[in-house]
C-alpha cells in the first residue's frame, strides 16, 4: 500500500495539468476507553475558481482534496495495527473575500476513503474498507499572500451502515497547508 500512496503522489506532483493549489499535512488521534489510534496524512488541493455565493465581505468557495496517510491503531495489549487511508473531499468553505494579514474561516466536507485494512485496533474493526469521511473545521488564513492555512478538523469515518458492524471512528486533527 505505501508503494500505491508514493505512485499517487509521484503521479500528482509530476504533471503541470493538474495544477495544485496547495498540499497539506495533518495529525490527527482519538481515544476509546484505552483503545486509540493516531493518523498522519499528506493531501493536495485544488480550489474551485469561482465562489459559489459572495455577500458582503464573505465568499462561500471551496475545493477538491485528495489525501493518503496511515493509521496506527494500539489497544491496551500493546498491539500495534497499521491501516493506509486514500480519500477525495469536496470541501465547501466560508471565509472573508477581503482581508489583511489574517483572515478566519470555518468549513464542511464529506468524502470517501478507502482503508487497507478493517482493523483498527484488536477491539475496533470496521466491516467494510470502503468508509465515508466528514468532517467540521476552522482556522486561519496568513502570511505572505495568504499561503499559510493552520487550522482543526474534527472527523468523523463510517460506512454510513452499508453494512454491521458500523463503529465508525472520530479524529481530531490539527492541519497545516500551503497554498501557491
Amino acid at each position: 500500500m505505501k508503494k500505491i500512496i508514493a505512485l499517487v503522489y509521484a503521479l500528482l506532483l509530476s504533471s503541470n495539468v493538474w495544477a495544485v493549489d496547495g498540499f497539506s499535512v495533518e495529525y490527527g488521534q482519538t481515544d476509546y476507553s484505552g483503545d486509540n489510534a493516531n493518523m498522519a496524512r499528506l493531501g493536495a488541493q485544488w480550489d474551485w475558481k469561482k465562489p459559489l455565493v459572495t455577500k458582503g465581505n464573505w465568499l462561500l468557495t471551496g475545493y477538491w482534496e485528495v489525501s493518503a496517510g496511515s493509521w496506527n491503531g494500539q489497544n491496551r495489549g500493546g498491539k500495534d495495527y497499521n491501516t493506509a487511508d486514500i480519500g477525495f473531499t469536496p470541501v465547501f468553505r466560508l471565509q472573508q473575500k477581503n482581508f489583511s494579514w489574517a483572515a478566519p474561516y470555518v468549513e464542511a466536507g464529506i468524502g470517501v476513503h478507502m482503508l487497507s485494512n478493517t482493523h483498527i485496533t484488536a477491539d475496533r474493526e470496521f466491516s467494510t474498507a470502503f468508509q465515508f469521511g466528514d468532517h467540521l473545521g476552522a482556522g486561519l488564513r496568513f502570511g505572505d499572500k495568504h499561503r499559510f492555512d493552520l487550522g482543526y478538523r474534527f472527523q468523523h469515518l463510517s460506512n454510513a451502515s452499508i453494512k454491521d458492524p458500523n463503529p465508525g471512528i472520530n479524529f481530531s486533527q490539527i492541519r497545516l497547508a500551503y497554498h501557491f
